[in-house]
C-alpha cells in the first residue's frame, strides 16, 4: 500500500494576496475592537488614578496633554467609529438587509470611508 508523499506547509504570502473589500473592512473591524480591549482597563486605570487624589489628577492630566495624546485619541476615536459603523453593517447584513454582493461591497466601502471622516471630525471637535 503506498501511501502519497505528506504535503508540505505551504508558505501563504499575504502581502501579494489581494483581499476583496469585504474581507479588509471584516479585519478591520477586528482590530478595532482589539484595540478597544486593550483600551478599555488602560482608561479604567487612569480614570481610576484620576479620581484617587489631586495629586493623581495632575499626573493624568499632564500625561493626557502630551503630543502622544493626538495619535492615541485619533486611533482610539477611528476604532470607536470603525467598530460601531462595522457592527451596524454585520448586523444589518445578518438579517438579510444588504447582504447581496454588491450592497455588501459597497456598505464595506462606505465603512472604510466613514469610520476614518468621522473619526477625524470627532479629533477636530475635541481639540476646539
Amino acid at each position: 500500500m503506498d501511501r502519497p508523499p505528506p504535503r508540505l506547509p505551504v508558505f501563504l504570502n499575504l502581502a501579494a494576496i489581494r483581499f476583496p473589500i469585504g474581507a479588509i473592512a471584516s479585519i478591520a473591524h477586528r482590530v478595532a475592537g482589539v484595540l478597544l480591549f486593550i483600551a478599555l482597563p488602560i482608561v479604567a486605570l487612569l480614570l481610576d488614578a484620576s479620581l484617587r487624589s489631586e495629586a493623581g489628577f495632575a499626573a493624568v492630566r499632564d500625561l493626557l496633554s502630551s503630543p502622544f495624546r493626538v495619535v492615541t485619541a485619533a486611533l482610539l476615536s477611528w476604532a470607536l467609529v470603525h467598530h460601531v459603523l462595522a457592527g451596524v453593517r454585520h448586523l444589518l447584513m445578518d438579517v438579510g438587509v444588504g447582504s447581496e454582493l454588491a450592497r455588501a461591497r459597497t456598505s464595506a466601502r462606505l465603512v472604510l470611508v466613514a469610520a476614518p471622516a468621522l473619526a477625524l471630525l470627532l479629533l477636530v471637535w475635541e481639540l476646539t
